[in-house]
């Protein structure tokens, strides 16, 4: 397949998605010229914006922030002529993506603001979902192009509208994997099999598509990034600053930038954001278990774990310790009658504290315990 009008592209930023969308394009026939700030071991690797400017007539940009946008079209400037059609990716401020127009049209070039939805998964099937604004003419240029990596493009209006689009789905996926994440620990306190609130979801009206993919992976710990904690962050505070330039109060938004912080402060923000389940879902977990540990059986077996064991067994667990480290097998360890008399004394002890607190939970509050 050959591509006349649109023989070199230029792709800048080789993230999750860049990468993706590289290989899209070389797939569909275009020869793909590509920048990363990291310089990477890839074809057509070129030194600058600007060479790659003057390389391309067609470059789309997958950078992560307002500064690396602005900055990027600013060192590619002085090579653009009205041959050139930029295409701008990233998820910023709208008056950000205005701003990166205006520094491209100034010098005679075309601006296509092309937010998509879709992550690591989509960007390598080809299946991401453009929400595009321009002129009529740099949108006809950008189809083809856009087209190579996508399976859809929604028309939105003028250069910033698409990316108050983009922002506002974002405000709902980060919502809607938090809600998951807290209902996931509600399942789990109630001693149910989490298998059991999967099967619920799927045929739930609130179920969706990023819920299908994101549970199972909650609750399997598995927190490889196919849109990272640090880039949902960005976009939600995004949300909360133009909420609040517009006298919006972005409550659940809220709430969901606070979670996500709380995991960037804790070192997990190149993780998949779903990694806010990390503070529901403790890694004793089993993903996938049957059964799960009632109430009483967690307190028994917490209670228990602090009992300390009787100086006269410490050598013989220390000795089975060992020997099983070196890959050895050893005998069960018969307890002595003392020893099996003191387990029973101990486990009747914590039958008689969990009854006795079940019966406190259960009577009613007097107005003056009140």
């Amino acid at each position: 397949m050959s591509h006349p009008t649109h023989k070199h592209i230029g792709v800048i930023g080789l993230g999750i998605i860049g990468r993706g969308v590289s290989e899209n394009l070389r797939r569909k026939g275009f020869q793909v010229f590509v920048w990363n700030r990291t310089p990477r071991p890839v074809p057509n690797f070129v030194g600058s914006p600007a060479e790659l400017a003057e390389i391309c007539d067609c470059v789309q940009i997958f950078v992560s922030d307002d500064e690396a946008l602005l900055q990027t079209v600013r060192r590619m400037s002085e090579k653009l002529t009205p041959k050139h059609v930029v295409l701008a990716h990233s998820t910023v401020a709208p008056d950000s993506m205005r701003a990166a127009a205006e520094i491209v049209e100034h010098r005679g070039a075309r601006f296509v603001e092309a937010p998509f939805t879709g992550s690591k998964a989509a960007a390598e099937k080809g299946e991401l979902v453009y929400y595009v604004a321009g002129n009529e003419a740099a949108l006809r240029d950008a189809r083809p192009i856009l087209e190579a990596s996508g399976k859809e493009i929604i028309q939105i209006g003028q250069i910033g509208q698409a990316t108050a689009i983009k922002i506002a789905t974002n405000m709902i996926t980060a919502a809607s994997v938090q809600a998951a994440a807290e209902a996931l620990a509600l399942i789990q306190a109630s001693g149910l099999p989490l298998q059991k609130f999967v099967e619920a979801m799927q045929a739930n009206a609130s179920h969706s598509t990023t819920l299908a993919m994101k549970i199972p992976k909650m609750i399997e710990r598995d927190f490889e990034p196919h849109f990272s904690v640090k880039h949902m962050l960005k976009d939600i505070q995004i949300a909360n600053r133009l909420g609040l330039s517009q006298d919006l109060e972005l409550a659940v938004t809220a709430a969901a930038r606070d979670q996500l912080l709380e995991q960037i402060e804790q070192g997990h923000g190149d993780d998949d954001y779903s990694a806010v389940a990390r503070k529901y879902l403790p890694k004793t977990e089993l993903a996938g278990s049957e059964e799960t540990q009632t109430a009483d059986e967690q307190v028994q077996t917490s209670a228990e774990a602090i009992i300390p064991v009787p100086e006269t067994e410490e050598p013989k667990l220390e000795q089975e310790n060992r020997t099983m480290t070196a890959g050895e097998t050893t005998a069960p360890v018969s307890l002595s009658e003392d020893a099996r008399e003191e387990t029973h004394l101990r486990r009747g002890f914590l039958r008689q504290l969990l009854r006795r607190a079940r019966q406190l939970l259960k009577q009613p509050v007097s107005p003056k315990q009140g």
